[in-house]
């Protein structure tokens, strides 16, 4: 035994290593006798003709002997002799023998050649001869603690299969659950395997930022080389000269493939945790695509790993339009106990009634072992644990031994007064054991398998719910139950006790929403209570109003669940519904974020890396047409993207459809790691010191959520923290302007007033604020304040904790920069007349009217104008419960609206009466129109805004230069004109030669304002001194050819 090697320990030696060994034992005549060879077999086998090369793995043809060969575990003395003569071959052999059998479709070794055997230089059919190179190996030095916590990692006995793989295929996916090891082995792995020596460096990529730093820092560790592996995050990181593993977020690399397309520096590109499918990270696997072709085609191959826990595969391996030769599907098995699945027989309505009852009876029932309930949201966890903590109180066990024997109480026997009956009474005879039921002869190793299989079923069985009656008396005694809620709104305090073991002499139960899944590895879980729900936030592909419902989940997220069961142990999932409904009302796979969310930022962002067309690029998952159909037009509404003057003929109009181009706002808009609208905001704002006010604002709007919800509260305690709340709130609305603000002005203030405090748990609790809200809301201040003094170097933009809150005059214009960003949220207070519905309906008295949407909408209870109750708001969001309600409203002044919202606005032709004029203020030819707002058509009355664009706006240029207007030159000649100045705008002025003269200048230099003009005097000093002097006498020719042109005239 002491001559045998561990197949664990051959995984950290690569085939260099083995070649050495290899090259020091002689060769021999003698046939090889192997490990477990029986005496006798090598004859036989010699008989045998070979099937296949002997570059083929796990093939499928198997004969007898070499089966028995392999299975046999008794070692024959006469081929212990055999085997310390062979040993460095046997080595090799058995690692063929240890491997998982490979996913791939045909699996090769790649082997050192060996010039003494002319069978060593065959190559296997459709490949050729350089593909048989010598394999490169980079020793890493290790610590024997790290090669032992190594090898316990189920990847590192895939490291064959995926380096081979790898070697073969440009595209590669990895599936394994999480604790495989494969975010730090396989960057291990390509290291090992040279990837990084002169090929260039090992890029990954994760969704999280914090994921990117401390992955870099563990596998620095794990490979003491912490200087080659470092982590670039936006404005952080350490990647240098020396580094050769690059972790980064995808946000990162997508950067990188703007300025360099290529990306000439790596040499192997990982997508970790691509089963989130995060907008990023699909952008990046449809570019990664492209550039792996174009690499390959330029002689330097890009290597793509896309790894996940979870994938859809199909979206890659059956899309033709991502991939045209499916990628191979590697499956790496994780350290995962068996669980027992158990569905319900029938499917309850009230399924948090039916998980308390399954919960009962398991702490009732079932051994011990930690409690895992999954339910859709925070009110019934809420709910549910309240619950629970009343039905198992922890005070009943006041000692551990109390709690001891209550526990043998609820789990084998009760007191005979204080019964607690589940089902039928549990009988407390003793068993009857007929002896003549039994074999005298000993069981079979088939047969013992079977006994203990059976006896792990039925640890978990539960007596039977067509049975059940439930009758507790009031005094029962059972083992105390510590019942923790668990969901993403919780404080992190909160949810770390999930962790901690529960008191001594209590089981653990944890009741938590889908956060439960992934995110989080509660320890020592051995029942899952699955209700199949999940409370889903969906969007309309159109509007982009949002409601949450509760749906089924996806068969991939009840599997996940069940998972949780077999982390530390055999376990148990109880699925509250039945079999029949998993099979046929399950979907798949959860619908990935691109095609549930709107695609507003994906398509500004995707615009402004010069993708024309969006609508063809290469998506694992495309979104809809409608969807982006609907960005497109909110895009331009907005002004990011500027649609194309459609084409005559019909046969371009293909060419015409999402071709829309982005404008220099819309490109400073996709700088900001924030929605479009909020972009928008952001980049209007660089005016009256409203940078730091609006950079809070827009950090506070896109985290979301930053009040408490007092319901969350014990009943009692509910009303007087909603009461005190709601004060704190309209103190901080404050009045005037700072009221009109609204939502938004309270927003403002818990955000500066956190700040101020160093943003304490003790203050947001008080305050009725998320304290994990807040500090994400800091965060996201810290990286849009650095964004922006990039952007603008001079302005010295910092997070001032002692910003002063804005004045009157700063509220208001924080008012109009908002009502830019959200011009498609509007809505108007509706009339008594449209109150009142065609069915005779009365909707109620403070409804509203929204232009997104036809149904009446409310402000919500919380907000501090629901009092007021205003004209014309502007909303963040709409968001649809039991009725359409809408969030963080501020007030609008509705003359604002054709001014900052125009594209939302129908104007009609300039009206006559008041004419146009020149304002000298703003420089252009203003005109008086009728307005109205919206689809709805509501009147904004009269109007003045610029001329429209066109001929006419030309020629009242023209009669207000004539008239002296715009240079008082002019008026020193205006009554010695040939022809009336107001002959320019007359309908009949084309019978006048000079007015269309003047109307030709004009229009070929583009000059309809004062500043053009003066621009065009400077390029040619005769401009329009023909054209004028055809309207002045002939005798003053001379005195204005003199003084052209009048730029330089002291009246200017």
């Amino acid at each position: 035994m002491s001559l045998m090697i561990s197949t664990s320990a051959m995984q950290t030696k690569g085939l260099k290593r083995f070649s050495e060994l290899a090259s020091l034992v002689q060769p021999t005549d003698k046939p090889v006798t192997k490990i477990n060879s029986i005496k006798g077999s090598i004859p036989q086998a010699r008989k045998k003709p070979k099937i296949h090369g002997d570059n083929v793995l796990n093939v499928d043809h198997q004969t007898s002997s070499s089966s028995e060969e392999s299975e046999s575990d008794e070692t024959d003395e006469e081929g212990a002799d055999a085997k310390n003569d062979e040993q460095p071959h046997e080595t090799a052999n058995d690692e063929q023998r240890s491997g998982s059998t490979p996913l791939c479709t045909s699996t090769q070794v790649t082997t050192v050649p060996d010039t003494s055997s002319e069978d060593s230089r065959k190559v296997l059919p459709g490949k050729d001869e350089a593909s048989h190179k010598p394999a490169t190996f980079i020793p890493v030095q290790r610590s024997p603690e790290i090669q032992a916590a190594r090898l316990q990692l189920p990847i590192l006995a895939e490291e064959q299969i995926i380096m081979e793989a790898i070697n073969e295929n440009d595209i590669v996916i990895i599936c394994g659950q999480t604790g495989s090891g494969k975010t730090t082995q396989v960057p291990q792995f390509l290291f090992e395997a040279g990837y990084a020596s002169e090929k260039g460096i090992i890029g990954i990529t994760e969704p999280r930022r914090v994921a990117a730093v401390s992955m870099s820092k563990r596998v620095g560790e794990e490979m003491t080389l912490k200087s080659a592996v470092s982590y670039q995050i936006r404005f952080e990181g350490n990647a240098s000269e020396e580094t050769k593993i690059k972790f980064m977020t995808d946000g990162v690399l997508l950067k990188e493939v703007q300025n360099n397309f290529l990306l000439t520096k790596y040499s192997v590109i990982i997508i970790d945790e691509a089963h989130e499918r995060s907008i990023y990270s699909d952008i990046l696997i449809g570019l990664l695509s492209r550039i792996v072709s174009l690499r390959r085609k330029r002689g330097k191959p890009l290597k793509l790993i896309i790894m996940s826990a979870t994938l859809r595969v199909e979206d890659f391996t059956q899309n033709n339009h991502l991939f045209k030769v499916p990628p191979p599907v590697l499956k790496v098995e994780s350290r995962q106990h068996p669980v027992t699945i158990h569905f319900n027989k029938r499917t309850p309505e009230d399924y948090i009634q039916e998980a308390y009852r399954k919960v009962c009876k398991i702490h009732q029932q079932l051994p011990e072992g930690g409690i895992l309930v999954f339910v859709t949201g925070q009110q019934e966890v809420m709910s549910l644990c309240r619950k629970l903590q009343k039905r198992f109180p922890v005070s009943h066990a006041t000692t551990p031994e109390a709690a001891g024997s209550s526990a043998d109480a609820g789990n084998n026997t009760r007191p005979k007064d204080d019964t607690a009956v589940i089902g039928k009474t549990n009988s407390k005879e003793k068993d009857r054991i007929n002896l003549d039921n039994y074999s005298v002869l000993p069981l079979d190793e088939g047969q013992l398998e079977e006994i203990v299989k059976d006896a792990e079923l039925n640890d978990g069985v539960l007596s039977s719910d067509d049975e059940e009656t439930e009758t507790v008396t009031k005094d029962a005694v059972h083992q105390p139950l510590t019942v923790l809620p668990l969901f993403s709104l919780l404080p992190s305090d909160k949810q770390a006790k999930v962790f901690e073991n529960p008191p001594e002499g209590t089981r653990l139960c944890v009741v938590a929403t889908n956060v439960g899944e992934t995110s989080l590895t509660i320890p020592n879980v051995k029942y899952v209570v699955d209700t199949g729900k999940v409370k889903m936030r969906v969007y309309d592909k159109i509007t982009g109003i949002s409601a949450f419902l509760i749906t089924w989940v996806s068969k991939a997220s009840a599997d996940q669940r069940a998972g949780r069961a077999g982390r530390t142990c055999p376990g148990h999932c109880y699925r509250l519904y039945s079999s029949a409904i998993y099979n046929d009302e399950f979907p798949k796979f959860t619908p990935p974020e691109i095609m549930r969310k709107p695609v507003d930022d994906l398509l500004l962002q995707m615009k402004a890396m010069n993708i024309d067309k969006v609508v063809n690029f290469p998506f694992p998952s495309p979104p809809e047409k409608e969807a982006l159909q609907a960005a497109e037009k909110k895009l331009i509404l907005m002004g990011a993207l500027e649609e194309l003057p459609k084409p005559p003929s019909l046969s371009d109009l293909h060419k015409w459809e999402w071709s829309s181009k982005v404008t220099p706002l819309g490109r400073a808009m996709s700088c900001f790691p924030v929605s479009p609208r909020y972009g928008k905001m952001l980049a209007l704002s660089h005016q009256h010191n409203l940078l730091p006010y609006i950079v809070a604002v827009v950090s506070a709007m896109t985290v979301q959520e930053l009040f408490c919800d007092p319901t969350l509260s014990e009943q009692e305690q509910a009303h007087e923290k909603q009461s005190r709340w709601k004060k704190v709130r309209e103190m901080w609305a404050g009045e005037g302007n700072s009221l009109a603000l609204g939502d938004i002005m309270v927003l403002l203030k818990a955000v500066g007033a956190s700040e101020y405090v160093g943003c304490t748990p003790h203050f947001c609790e008080r305050h009725g604020l998320r304290y994990k809200a807040m500090v994400e809301v800091r965060k996201l201040r810290i990286q849009l304040t650095k964004e922006l003094n990039l952007l603008i170097p001079d302005i010295n933009l910092s997070v001032d904790p002692n910003m002063e809150p804005p004045s009157d005059l700063q509220a208001k214009l924080i008012r109009q920069v908002v009502l830019t960003g959200l011009s498609d949220h509007i809505a108007r207070k509706m009339t008594d007349d449209e109150r009142h519905s065609e069915n005779s309906e009365v909707i109620a008295k403070n409804a509203y009217k929204s232009i997104e949407v036809d149904d009446p909408v409310f402000m919500h209870p919380s907000s501090v104008l629901s009092s007021k109750q205003p004209l014309f708001v502007m909303y963040q969001e709409i968001f649809e419960t039991n009725k359409m309600s809408m969030r963080v409203v501020a007030e609008v002044d509705p003359e604002w609206l054709p001014v900052y919202a125009p594209m939302q606005c129908v104007f009609s032709a300039p009206l006559e009466d008041p004419p146009p004029r020149y304002s000298q203020e703003e420089d252009r030819v203003l005109c008086s129109m009728n307005a109205t707002f919206g689809p709805h058509g509501w009147k904004m009355g009269v109007i003045e805004k610029e001329y429209p664009a066109g001929l006419n706006r030309y020629r009242w240029f023209g009669r207000f230069l004539l008239e002296g207007a715009v240079l008082p030159f002019f008026s020193d000649y205006k009554k010695l004109l040939l022809s009336p100045p107001v002959t320019m705008v007359k309908s009949w002025s084309r019978l006048q030669p000079r007015t269309e003269s003047l109307l030709g200048a004009l229009v070929t230099a583009s000059v309809d304002t004062k500043a053009k003009l003066l621009q065009a005097w400077e390029s040619n000093s005769q401009y329009l001194l023909k054209e004028y002097l055809e309207w002045i006498q002939e005798s003053l020719h001379g005195e204005i050819t003199f003084k052209w042109p009048p730029s330089k005239n002291k009246h200017l």
